[in-house]
């Protein structure tokens, strides 16, 4: 089967590389621009883009889909399929009509259920036990397409957004292809319309969204961590330094100190007392420096009991 791919994260690595691999034709990849990354900003090729030169595949980069000259690109590769998956932009209805087959999207969680930009991080954020993967139809809708298939899986309270991330994007790749092979057999795909009343939406991630609230309970602080890791990372302040919190640890003691208060350090964590319960930080990172366990940024980082952690500088 002739195929379009539009993707950007690497999220969508997996199914590109699935289709790469598989006796399916890709005519082209579509991905959004180069951006400025980093302390040093400088110019990073998105991971679709840095895969389809490497397999020297067709390669459109646009920042609008909706332009007349970006629609007139994708139908010259004359696409039997629109696959899409982690892409960042709306489909535009010309395209998304244009293929024999129409376009197909892999999306990171149980549709209705977190419709959005966000799926992972903010199931991360819910304290979810369960998520895991769709493929569906896409409509002008944003993810309300028709239901082919879905695989759930379990999720551990310690698994964070990379690690989450990254068993979704494999899942669905091989759904992907799955899907993609019954569709080149002729079959007539299922398709299950989604039930809008139990529909929720998963917003970017915000600037607010990565100050740590210690009011909150210990589980929705390790919540949010475990959610904002790798990227873009949870912080707070000690005594005016910003720091990063990327691991943590619910103890099972409620704690009697005042919320935000360091109330023990050893040699390897802290602990601080939350709204309710206290929260152990296992893995830190002071602002320019890298990643590191507790036990080797309270070498260079003492810490004392009674210290109190701010949602702002100072």
């Amino acid at each position: 089967m002739r195929i379009v791919f539009m993707g950007t994260s690497h999220f969508a690595i997996p199914s590109l590389k699935a289709l790469i691999a598989s006796e399916h034709e890709i005519a082209g990849v579509v991905s959004q621009p180069d951006k400025q990354r980093g302390r040093g900003r400088k110019v990073t090729p998105t991971p679709v883009k840095e895969i389809a030169e490497q397999y020297k595949l067709e390669l459109l980069q646009t920042a609008n889909i909706k332009s007349p000259e970006s629609i007139e690109r994708i139908k010259q590769w004359k696409a039997e399929l629109i696959i899409v998956v982690s892409y960042g932009q709306i489909i535009p209805l010309p395209i998304l009509e244009y293929p024999r087959h129409g376009c197909i999207n892999v999306h990171a969680s149980l549709l209705p259920r977190y419709r959005g930009a966000a799926p992972v991080q903010r199931a991360l954020m819910d304290g979810i036990k369960s998520s895991g993967v769709t493929i569906m139809f896409m409509d002008e809708g944003l993810d309300t397409g028709d239901i082919i298939q879905q695989e759930a899986i379990t999720v551990d309270d310690n698994l964070n957004h990379g690690e989450l991330e990254k068993i979704l994007a494999d899942r669905g790749a091989d759904l992907l292809l799955q899907v993609v092979d019954r569709l080149a057999q002729g079959e007539k795909l299922p398709r299950v319309l989604q039930d809008d009343s139990q529909a929720s939406y998963a917003a970017r991630i915000s600037k607010e969204d990565e100050i740590i609230n210690w009011s909150e309970p210990a589980y929705a602080i390790h919540n949010r961590i475990r959610a904002l890791n790798p990227q873009p990372g949870a912080y707070s302040y000690i005594n005016g330094t910003k720091v990063k919190i990327f691991a943590s640890k619910v103890r099972s003691e409620a704690g009697s100190g005042v919320i935000a208060e360091v109330i023990k350090v050893d040699k390897n964590t802290f602990q601080v007392q939350t709204g309710e319960g206290i929260l152990e930080v296992l893995e830190i990172q002071k602002a320019g420096k890298k990643r590191m366990p507790t036990s080797e940024f309270l070498k260079g980082f003492p810490l004392e009991p009674g210290v109190l952690l701010g949602p702002k500088e100072g």
